[in-house]
């Protein structure tokens, strides 16, 4: 069983940053391919960065793609995603994905001045 933990949510002004952890338990990360989610209020999830088992593969959402950088490190069992540049309408749960079917329990991104 994987269990998945986020953490680095937080209060941040526009144009500030934020790095959001997801560290996994219960099974080695690197046997999958880990992905960041949000959910804002209101709307359905969707998707943010994807990155392969190896880290060598990212690919990105348009709205990511330039802000947001996604890294694991395989030997801690954590993948990171790195955000810059914030803006209000990342306003988000942020949830990390492995292996397209676990899920961590999210945590609040929210960007405000």
């Amino acid at each position: 069983q994987v269990q998945l933990v986020e953490s680095g949510g937080g209060l941040v002004q526009p144009g500030g940053s934020l790095r959001l952890s997801c560290t996994a338990s219960g099974s080695i990360l690197s046997h999958y391919t880990m992905a960041w989610y949000r959910q804002a209020p209101g709307k359905e999830r969707e998707f943010v960065a994807t990155i392969s088992w190896g880290g060598g593969s990212t690919n990105y959402a348009d709205s990511a793609k330039g802000r947001f950088t996604i890294s694991r490190d395989n030997a801690k069992n954590t993948m990171y995603l790195q955000m810059n540049s914030l803006k209000p309408e990342d306003t988000a749960v942020y949830y990390c994905q492995a292996a397209s079917v676990y899920w961590g329990q999210g945590t609040q991104v929210t960007v405000s001045s």
